[in-house]
């Protein structure tokens, strides 16, 4: 390999560092708003019809589901002004939400029940049909009413497309501010941002457990890149993996008991494997190149970006480190793999001309599509659907989370008011 490629390997290897010490903004509450930026061009008309009941309790309920339909960027929500508030369709609704073109209907209530609790009832009804395509009713607590706004959500998600929605699902990212870096986990919609950890020092690499419980990540503390897990539910926080060198990029086996993660312990960055508890401690790969940025796929393989073979490109090994193999030829530069859910594609990121977006590759196919634009997009996660990807990009001059489908076509942005954003993880469906 010569001297150029070589360092802007290392320098990809490293760069979350530098941007991360070049963040600038002064961060108030790394809370995310999210801005639709492009749709799929075939969408499923749905008007939500305004909840009955408590008043500002069914305003919330109504507001939440109504936008998680919009974000999914596959259904169309229909203006519902004037629209009655019922919780049991009549022909006259039908003939309401026909008139407004309306393929399917939501509607329901908020009821305050004695105990304190509210009964959140809901349909989703076909309007040419005139029948309920699904329903339910749910006695819940008023801190839990947006988390059943996003249940119903994913629920006419899924009865719709077929597919599970994600709405109930979280994020992990990291947010900078002077002389700060924080953990941040929220819903899927950016609401109820929770700090895990401060640091002064800069934290990178967050990875879900398939549980959805902990998060393993890097942390600088002492000036020692090393990594550590904690426990989402009860704040309990290890420090997992250290070792001389540099330790980065964790990730979890499908099972949860192992994580495999790069490590310059013995000189040059190679991959490691241990136990989800830190012992056993392996080495996977003795390449003498650099190979960083493992991730596993949903059949036990573990994926990589090395430079073995001349140039940053992405391979694939057992999960016992033999049977390795090259899995991209196209381009001098792919990186950082991330497998679907269905383990059927990955996304990765390409860099042509100075510019580095995110593409996907079709496995059965060998086809890669190219899905962003750049200038600088990286750090891709998938939804647990498979059908979103999360990623870090840049906008106005700052780092800004985006999302794309898997096809190209729903494009959408996360910002954080007043602060940079980048590392973003999207969690597994609560079980």
């Amino acid at each position: 390999m010569n001297r150029f490629t070589r360092s802007a390997f290392a320098l990809y290897a490293t760069r979350w560092l530098a941007a991360t010490l070049a963040f600038s903004s002064t961060l108030v509450f790394a809370q995310l708003s999210i801005d639709i930026i492009g749709v799929g061009s075939q969408q499923i008309p749905v008007i939500v019809s305004p909840m009955a009941g408590s008043e500002r309790e069914s305003q919330l309920v109504t507001s939440v589901i109504e936008a998680d339909l919009t974000r999914s960027g596959v259904i169309k929500t229909l203006p519902n002004q004037g629209l009655s508030r019922i919780t049991e369709p009549t022909q006259e609704s039908f003939a309401q939400w026909g008139t407004r073109n309306a393929d399917a209907a939501v509607i329901g209530g908020v009821q305050a029940l004695s105990n304190g609790q509210f009964s959140v009832s809901f349909r989703l009804l076909d309007v040419p049909k005139r029948t309920q395509l699904t329903g339910f009713i749910y006695n819940v607590s008023a801190r839990d009413l947006r988390a059943t706004a996003h249940l119903i959500a994913d629920t006419i998600y899924e009865k719709l497309t077929g597919d599970k929605g994600v709405f109930s699902t979280r994020i992990a990212y990291v947010a900078k501010s002077p002389g700060r870096f924080q953990l941040v986990v929220a819903d899927s919609d950016g609401v109820n941002a929770t700090t895990i950890v401060t640091s002064v020092e800069p934290i990178i690499s967050p990875a879900w457990s398939p549980d959805g419980a902990h998060l393993a990540y890097v942390s600088f503390e002492g000036r020692k890149p090393s990594v550590y897990v904690q426990n989402i539910l009860t704040g309990d926080r290890r420090l997992l993996i250290t070792a001389a060198g540099n330790q980065s990029a964790p990730a979890w086996s499908p099972d949860g008991t192992r994580l495999v993660f790069a490590s310059s312990q013995a000189g040059g960055t190679q991959l490691y494997v241990a136990g989800a508890d830190g012992s056993g401690v392996r080495r996977l790969t003795n390449s003498g190149a650099i190979d960083t940025a493992p991730n596993w796929s949903p059949d036990g393989r573990i994926y990589f970006m090395s430079d073995r073979g001349g140039s940053p490109q992405i391979y694939r090994m057992s999960p016992e480190g033999g049977n390795v193999e090259r899995v991209t030829f196209e381009g001098s530069y792919n990186a950082n793999p991330r497998i679907s859910p269905d383990g059927k594609s990955m996304v990765f990121v390409r860099r042509e001309g100075g510019r580095e977006a995110l593409a996907v590759h079709d496995f059965a196919s060998r086809q890669v599509q190219v899905l962003t634009q750049g200038p600088v997009d990286e750090s891709p996660s998938f939804a647990p659907n498979g059908k979103l990807i999360v990623y870090a990009s840049v906008y106005n001059g700052r780092g800004v989370l985006a999302a794309v489908s898997a096809d190209g076509r729903v494009k959408q942005r996360l910002a954080a008011s007043g602060s940079d954003v980048r590392e973003p993880a999207w969690g597994p469906i609560p079980r």
